[in-house]
C-alpha cells in the first residue's frame, strides 16, 4: 500500500501546527519521523489516523483520495497505530485485548475464547510475534505488551503501521527485539511510520528519515546522514551531542540511604530495602525501566512520601521524617519527573515560578509582603542565563513550550546553593537543543561539588552524565556499576536477568 500526504495543514485558530506537509510512504518501507518537542509530529499522525480533521490538504491511499472522520475509517483503509501509552485492558487476556470490539460468540452470546486464542496464535506465527494468548496483560513485561498492541493493529490487516515513540519504556534488549520485529514486518510488505527522538534508532532501522521543524518538513534524508546532521535539521543550528566533562573530583558522602522501604497505597512494596550513597562532586545515575520503584524512591528522598522503613541521612542527619519544605530548606534541589504536576504552577508567571521555593528568603520577601522588583530582576537574569524563550517575566508558564517549562524548573533549582541535586527524567519531552543545555548545567552543578542524583529511563543520558550507575529492578538496586559497562550488560540488569554487581570507580 502506498500512502501519500499532500499539502496537509492543520490550524488551531491562529496557530498553524502543520503547514503544507508532503510525505510519501512506500510499500514495505520504514519511514522515520523526527522533530523537536512540539514540531507537529503527533498532530500529523492524528490526522492520518482519523483523530483530527485536516484544515487543508489530501491523504491518498494507492493514489485515491480518502477522508478519515474516525480511527475506524483509517483502520478500514489499512492504517494501524500503536500509541506511546498502550491502549490495553490490563485485566483482560492477550486474546481478549486483540479481539476487543470484534468478539466472536457461540450460542447465547458466549465469547468464543478458543477461536480468539487461535486467531492470536495464527497472527503470532505469521509475524514472528511470540505471545501467549491466554496470559493476562497486566502480568506481561512492557515489551510483550507492546507486541500485543502490534498484533491488535495487524489483526485489522494493517498495511501501514504507525509506531509513536515505541521505545520510550523498553530495555535495550526489548528495543533490539522491536527493531527485529519491524524488519520482519517490512520483509512481509508492511510499511511502518516510526516516530522517535532517538537519533541512533532511526539510523539503525530507517529506510528514509523525514525531519519536521515548527510544523514544516525540513527535508527527507537517508539513514547515512550523521547524527549531527539530523540534530541540526531538527533544531536549526549545530548541536553538541556529546557531554564534555572532566573526571569527577569526588568528595565525601553527602546523602546516605540505608535499607529504605516504601509501601504504595495498594500495599505493594515499591521500594525494597534500598541502600546507596551519593557523594559530593559526582553524578550517580539511577537506571531502570519506568515503574520499578524509581518514582517512589525519589519522592521518599524529597519528603513527598514517608518511607515505611530505613533511614535517609543528609550530612549525617536523619531526614527520613522531614517533609518536602524541610528537604528544600536543607539544600536539596528537585527537578521532578512530571514537571506539569510537580514542577511549576501553570497559571503563575515565569517570575513567580522562579521563586516558588525561595519566596520566603530575605532576598524576595519583607515581612508579609514580597519584593516584586527583586523577583522581576531575578527573573530577567535567569531568563538570560538559562535561555528561557518567553515574551517576558510575566508570561504564564503554561504558555511556554515543554522545553522552556523545563528550563524554568531547572533555573529555579540550580540558582541556589545546593548540597544535593535530584533530577528525575530531566530531559523528558525536551528537544535536542534543550537537552544539550540541561546536560551542561547538570555537569556544571557536579563540578561545584554538589552530589547529583539523576533518574532516567534514557540509557544514552545515563551514560553521558553518570560517574556511577545504580540499576533498579522490581524495587531493588540490583547493582552499582561503572559507566564503562556494556549496554547489553546493563540491559540485562534492567530486565532482572543479571546477577547483582558492585563496582566502585
Amino acid at each position: 500500500m502506498r500512502l501519500e500526504i499532500k499539502g496537509l495543514t492543520k490550524r488551531f485558530g491562529a496557530f498553524t501546527a502543520n503547514d503544507s506537509i508532503d510525505l510519501t510512504i512506500e510499500p514495505g518501507e520504514i519511514h522515520c519521523l523526527l522533530g523537536e518537542n512540539g514540531a507537529g509530529k503527533s498532530t500529523l499522525m492524528n490526522m492520518l489516523y482519523g483523530l483530527l480533521e485536516p484544515t487543508e490538504g489530501q491523504i491518498l491511499v494507492d493514489g485515491e483520495p480518502v477522508t478519515f472522520t474516525s480511527p475506524s475509517d483509517a483502520i478500514d483503509s489499512g492504517i494501524g497505530m500503536v500509541h506511546q501509552h498502550f491502549m490495553l485492558v490490563p485485566v483482560f487476556t492477550v486474546a481478549e485485548n486483540v479481539m476487543l470490539g470484534r468478539e466472536r460468540t457461540r450460542g447465547l452470546g458466549v465469547l468464543n475464547r478458543k477461536q480468539a486464542a487461535d486467531t492470536v496464535r495464527e497472527l503470532s506465527t505469521r509475524y514472528g510475534l511470540s505471545v501467549d494468548p491466554h496470559a493476562l496483560v497486566e502480568d506481561l513485561p512492557v515489551g510483550v505488551q507492546q507486541r500485543v498492541e502490534i498484533l491488535k493493529a495487524l489483526s485489522h490487516d494493517a498495511k501501514v503501521l504507525i509506531l509513536d515513540e515505541p521505545t520510550a519504556v523498553l530495555t535495550p534488549q526489548e528495543i533490539d527485539e522491536l527493531m527485529e520485529i519491524m524488519r520482519e514486518l517490512k520483509r512481509r510488505g508492511t510499511s511502518i511510520i516510526f516516530i522517535t527522538h532517538k537519533l541512533r534508532e532511526v539510523k539503525a532501522v530507517g529506510d528514509s528519515i523525514t525531519v519536521i521543524r515548527r510544523g514544516k518538513v525540513v527535508g527527507t534524508v537517508s539513514p547515512q546522514a550523521s547524527e549531527a546532521e539530523l540534530a541540526e535539521m531538527m533544531v536549526g543550528r549545530a548541536v553538541r551531542l556529546v557531554v564534555d566533562k572532566e573526571p569527577a573530583q569526588v568528595g565525601a558522602d553527602v546523602l546516605s540511604v540505608k535499607n529504605l522501604t516504601v509501601v504504595d497505597p495498594r500495599g505493594h512494596q515499591a521500594v525494597k530495602d534500598v541502600s546507596f550513597e551519593a557523594r559530593g562532586g559526582e553524578v550517580l545515575g539511577i537506571a531502570g525501566v519506568q515503574g520499578n520503584g524509581q518514582t517512589e524512591l525519589i519522592k521518599a528522598l524529597m519528603g513527598l512520601i514517608r518511607p515505611d522503613a530505613g533511614v535517609v541521612a543528609l550530612d549525617g542527619e536523619d531526614i527520613s521524617r522531614h517533609g518536602a519544605r524541610e528537604a528544600l530548606d536543607a539544600g536539596i534541589g528537585y527537578v521532578p519527573e512530571d514537571r506539569s504536576h510537580d514542577g511549576f504552577v501553570g497559571a503563575f508567571s515565569v517570575r513567580e515560578n522562579l521563586v516558588l521555593d525561595l519566596y520566603r528568603s530575605d532576598d524576595f520577601s519583607r515581612g508579609l509582603g514580597l519584593k516584586l522588583d527583586a523577583m522581576a530582576d531575578n527573573a530577567r537574569s535567569r531568563i538570560e542565563e538559562f535561555d528561557i524563550r518567553t515574551e517576558g517575566p510575566e508570561t504564564p508558564v503554561r504558555a511556554l513550550s515543554g522545553g522552556n517549562q523545563q528550563k524554568v524548573v531547572v533555573a529555579r533549582e540550580f540558582s541556589r546553593p545546593l548540597k544535593v541535586l535530584i533530577a528525575a527524567q530531566p530531559t523528558r519531552g525536551v528537544d535536542v537543543g534543550s537537552i544539550e543545555f540541561i546536560h551542561k548545567r547538570i555537569i556544571h552543578e557536579r563540578d561545584q561539588g554538589t552530589a547529583v542524583i539523576i533518574v532516567s529511563t534514557e540509557l544514552d543520558e545515563i551514560y553521558a552524565l553518570s560517574d556511577r550507575i545504580a540499576v533498579m529492578y522490581d524495587g531493588r538496586i540490583v547493582g552499582v556499576v561503572s559507566p564503562d559497562i556494556a549496554r547489553e550488560d546493563i540491559g540485562l540488569m534492567m530486565a532482572g536477568a543479571s546477577d547483582e554487581a558492585e563496582v566502585n570507580p
